[in-house]
């Protein structure tokens, strides 16, 4: 009785194991990076307080998967955002915030649409306002300790390195600020370059070396 009754029960944990990977249809590689530290302390981060932090580039590859049900396996999508405080700030909303998206120049209509969408609804309320959508090569690269490069034609530029010892400055730092979107395995970077040169948002930035960046991976 006692064996039929683990099969039993096994039997339920592969089904509802099967349910839940069934339920990602899409997954893929996450870049993110700010104007404002997101490794650091309470000391540097107060001192950026809405002076900076109110811009930020998100980017998704996709590995492998559908959106709405149109395959964009192998595909970009990259997101520049300027809200109206410095993101993260849980004592003030950052938004309202505007946007722009920047879609695979690889894409057909049909793809480019739906990577549009997913960037939306990934990016949520930061991506409620969108200004313009247009399409660039985009390259996307991941290491595995922090590297990561994704340019976006003309437009957008990120480029990270791992953390290294030199880059604490006070010995206090954490993550004080998570990833702007729901990510897995989020691990800081530092940015050797976070650049956007587009028009519409009223702003444009190149920066470098400072702590305000994350890789991770998404799935849905």
């Amino acid at each position: 009785m006692k064996k039929r009754t683990f099969s039993a029960v096994a039997v339920v944990v592969l089904l509802l194991g099967s349910a839940i990977a069934g339920n990602i249809s899409i997954s893929g590689d996450y870049v993110e990076a700010r104007t404002a530290d997101v490794y650091t302390g309470a000391c540097v981060a107060n001192g950026e307080m809405n002076l900076a932090g109110k811009e930020a580039i998100l980017a998704w590859r996709v590995r492998d998967g559908k959106w709405q049900g149109v395959d964009v396996s192998g595909l970009s999508v990259v997101a520049v955002v300027r809200a109206n405080a410095t993101l993260g700030d849980v004592f003030n909303s950052p938004l309202p915030a505007r946007s722009v998206i920047v879609v695979d120049r690889g894409a057909n209509p049909e793809q480019r649409d739906a990577l549009v969408n997913m960037a939306k609804d990934l990016g949520g309320d930061l991506l409620s306002d969108v200004l313009w959508v247009q399409a660039r090569d985009i390259q996307f690269e991941t290491g595995g300790h922090g590297e990561a490069t994704v340019k976006a034609g003309e437009l957008a530029a990120l480029e990270t390195r791992c953390m290294s010892q030199a880059d604490h400055l006070c010995g206090n730092e954490d993550v004080y600020y998570p990833p702007l979107t729901k990510v897995a395995g989020a691990m800081p970077a530092y940015t050797v370059e976070n650049s956007f040169k587009g028009d519409g948002l009223d702003t444009t930035w190149s920066l470098g070396h400072k702590r305000n960046a994350f890789i991770g991976t998404f799935a849905r």
